[in-house]
């Protein structure tokens, strides 16, 4: 399955061991940034959800399917769906974060998974066969043009795919801590699951359920219609 290789418009970033200075060279956002997906601290997502394989098999990723890690940023998800899933290509506005991503999933002696640096709204560019899950978290709610990415979305599912999006509860910041301190998008950026739905099924994608991811998220689950 060849996956070809592009660049970009999608970005969500994480954490991981890096050199002194590594990340203040990685400050500018490239075009396409969306708002309110910066760089959380370091152990951040393990303490927010130490157990990432339960959020992803409880959203539907399964053992036979080909998964798109949407904004996947240095691979924190992208390696969990990876120790699940038949295939993963990860995808993100960043090569050098893809690269980091790379190197996590090499580290652990996976080779399912392609790395594409390409523009979120043009998936079938990017992906050449139709993949059966696009999972993407923490970065639906700054997507300058939801509808816009969920018709990509559409377009680059099987016809019995599904399109998870993790969000953030509309709840104010203050009171989503994680290691002590708010975190997550300011407050006006969240989103509800009504909001996601109202952007993502005009393109063709119906809801099907909503589910509680703990302590701060749910999960909007669409299918084809």
């Amino acid at each position: 399955m060849a996956y070809p290789q592009a660049s970009s418009l999608c970005w969500r970033v994480f954490e991981v061991s890096q050199p002194l200075g590594y990340w203040s060279r990685m400050t500018a956002k490239p075009p396409g940034f969306f708002d309110g997906t910066e760089m959380p601290p370091a152990g951040w997502w393990e303490a927010l959800w130490p157990d990432p394989a339960n959020v992803l098999t409880k959203v539907g990723i399964q053992s036979n399917m080909s998964v798109m890690d949407l904004c996947s940023g240095d691979g924190w998800f992208t390696l969990q769906i990876a120790q699940i899933a038949r295939y993963v290509v990860a995808i993100d506005i960043d090569a050098d974060l893809l690269a980091i991503a790379r190197h996590r999933l090499a580290e652990s002696g996976l080779a399912n998974c392609d790395f594409v640096a390409g523009d979120a709204y043009d998936l079938t560019r990017l992906c050449s066969d139709p993949v059966d899950f696009v999972f993407m978290a923490n970065a639906f709610h700054g997507v300058p043009d939801p509808a816009r990415l969920a018709r990509s979305v559409e377009r680059a599912l099987s016809p019995r795919g599904r399109f998870a999006v993790v969000n953030w509860h509309p709840r104010p910041r203050e009171e989503t801590t994680v290691l002590g301190e708010p975190r997550g998008p300011r407050t006006e950026l969240r989103i509800s699951p009504e909001v996601v739905k109202a952007a993502v099924e005009p393109s063709g994608l119906a809801l099907v359920e909503v589910l509680k991811i703990a302590p701060y998220h749910y999960a909007a689950i669409f299918g084809k219609a």
